[in-house]
């Protein structure tokens, strides 16, 4: 069997292992959901988001979490989950049986990617179903936007999956993992514009999350889910797409290099 072949057949085996998980299914599956409902439920009373003087217009709190949420959801899905579960099978003594076996390192790639690949089509795809019919998003009906939908979160997925891999290598042991990753991505989400309205954040702190692929992932998905008037709140006062698309290019190289050089089981192969 080829090494692409047993990435996919990889792939299939750690989807039915992660659902199997219950609290990876919560913390990086039904979390965006969770927050989407609780943002959306908690705020509803203070009115629509960006309404014009005379009280008109504007968009629900749900809408305006929504690609926030979406963006985290990418976020969790790649960089916690592989970070933590490469970190735990490092120190339960997964990798090292795995590397006494004839699977190559990159069908074990392919296939904790291909699962990260699922799962967050699958988490993304119920974000949006609960968005539109439990709290009555309008969702774009533009061809375009939803382009930039499919390569901002292609870009964002394999830059998270990839830094995920190589995140994996910071935590001394498998039992630190959590402890280690979930601080780094908690606060990402609070200073990238998440939680909190990237505007609303000083400027020395919007530099700071400028640096990191967050910040872009979101900034690219408001673009989709928002309306242009919003573009005036963003750093740059634009969506600034292309410089979406040259920050997560810059990452994903970056993910790919570090993980090919911090990856390690038993032997070294390709």
């Amino acid at each position: 069997m080829n090494t692409i072949a047993l990435g996919v057949t990889r792939a299939t085996y750690e989807t039915r292992v992660y659902f199997r998980q219950s609290d990876t299914i919560f913390f990086t599956f039904l979390f965006p959901i969770v927050m989407l409902s609780i943002f959306s439920v908690a705020f509803s009373a203070t009115g629509n988001v960006g309404t014009n003087a005379d009280g008109t217009g504007g968009i629900s709190q749900a809408a305006f979490y929504l690609p926030g949420m979406i963006a985290a959801g990418i976020l969790l899905s790649g960089v916690q989950n592989l970070a933590v579960d490469i970190a735990v099978e490092r120190g339960d003594g997964t990798l090292k049986r795995l590397g006494g076996t004839p699977l190559p390192v990159l069908s074990y790639f392919i296939g904790k990617i291909g699962q990260v690949l699922l799962t967050s089509m699958l988490q993304i795809g119920l974000l949006l179903l609960i968005a539109r019919f439990a709290f009555d998003v309008e969702l774009p009906t533009d061809g375009d936007k939803w382009v930039t939908f499919a390569w901002v979160y292609l870009l964002g997925i394999f830059t998270s999956a990839v830094l995920g891999i190589a995140l994996s290598r910071i935590p001394r042991t498998g039992k630190s993992a959590t402890a280690v990753i979930i601080p780094i991505v908690l606060v990402l989400q609070f200073i990238s514009g998440v939680y909190l309205a990237f505007s609303m954040l000083p400027e020395w702190l919007q530099n700071v999350a400028s640096v990191f692929p967050l910040k872009w992932m979101a900034q690219g998905m408001r673009s989709v889910f928002l309306p242009d008037s919003f573009a005036s709140q963003e750093q740059g006062g634009e969506w600034g797409l292309t410089g979406v698309a040259i920050v997560l290019v810059v990452w994903l190289v970056v993910g790919l290099i570090a993980s090919r050089l911090t990856f390690r089981w038993i032997r070294k192969d390709s």
